[in-house]
C-alpha cells in the first residue's frame, strides 16, 4: 500500500518512476534527489548512470538519444550519459547524449549541456561552459555571507512556526543584500 501511495504522489508531483527506470537499466547511486518535472530518457535509460549525492532541480531533462537523424538516415543516435558524484543540476537544464558531468559539479539553471563538464567545476549557459572552478565559486559565495543574510532552518517551511515575522526578515535581508543564504 505504501509503494502505491508513493507512486501516485510521484505521478501527481510530475516525478519520473525511478524504480521503473532502474528496472529498465538506469544506474543510480545513493542519495539521489529529483524535483518535479524531471525527465530521464525512458526509452534509453540503460545508457544513463547517475552517481552518489546528486540533485536534479525541477524540469531537468537527461537524454541518451537524438532522433534528429532518424528521418534523414533511418537511424537514431544513442550515447551514454554519466553524471558523477556530488552534483547539482539546476532547474530547466538539458543534458544531451554523450555528456559526462564530472564529480563535484554545479550546473546552472537553464543550461544546455552538450559537452562534458570536468570535475570540480561550475558550468552554465547555452551551450554550457565552465565559468568557475568549484573552489572559486564557493569562496566567492562564502565571502558574501554575513550575520544579516544567513538564516537557519527556522526560516524555512520545515519550521511549523514559520510565519509573517520570519518572511518579513527574509524579504528585508533580500532587499538589502540581493541574495540570502538559508539552511
Amino acid at each position: 500500500m505504501k509503494k502505491l501511495i508513493k507512486k501516485i504522489l510521484n505521478r501527481i508531483k510530475g516525478r519520473p518512476n525511478i524504480d521503473k527506470l532502474v528496472e529498465r537499466g538506469l544506474r543510480i547511486g545513493n542519495n539521489f534527489h529529483n524535483a518535479s518535472g524531471v525527465i530521464i530518457d525512458p526509452s534509453h535509460c540503460w545508457h544513463i548512470t547517475i552517481g552518489n549525492n546528486v540533485t536534479f532541480a525541477p524540469r531537468v531533462h537527461v537524454l541518451a538519444h537524438d532522433t534528429s537523424t532518424k528521418f534523414f538516415l533511418g537511424y537514431t543516435k544513442v550515447a551514454n550519459v554519466v553524471i558523477g558524484d556530488n552534483v547539482f543540476i539546476g532547474a530547466g537544464t538539458i543534458i544531451l547524449p554523450g555528456v559526462v558531468v564530472g564529480n563535484n559539479v554545479i550546473v546552472g539553471a537553464g543550461s544546455v549541456v552538450s559537452k562534458s563538464v570536468p570535475d570540480n567545476s561550475v558550468a552554465c549557459g547555452n551551450p554550457a561552459r565552465v565559468i568557475y572552478s568549484l573552489e572559486e565559486y564557493l569562496e566567492k559565495e562564502k565571502n558574501k555571507m554575513n550575520v544579516e543574510n544567513v538564516f537557519s532552518e527556522e526560516y524555512t517551511l520545515r519550521n511549523t512556526n514559520f510565519g509573517f515575522q520570519e518572511k518579513n526578515k527574509l524579504l528585508s535581508s533580500c532587499n538589502k543584500y540581493k541574495f540570502i543564504f538559508v539552511e
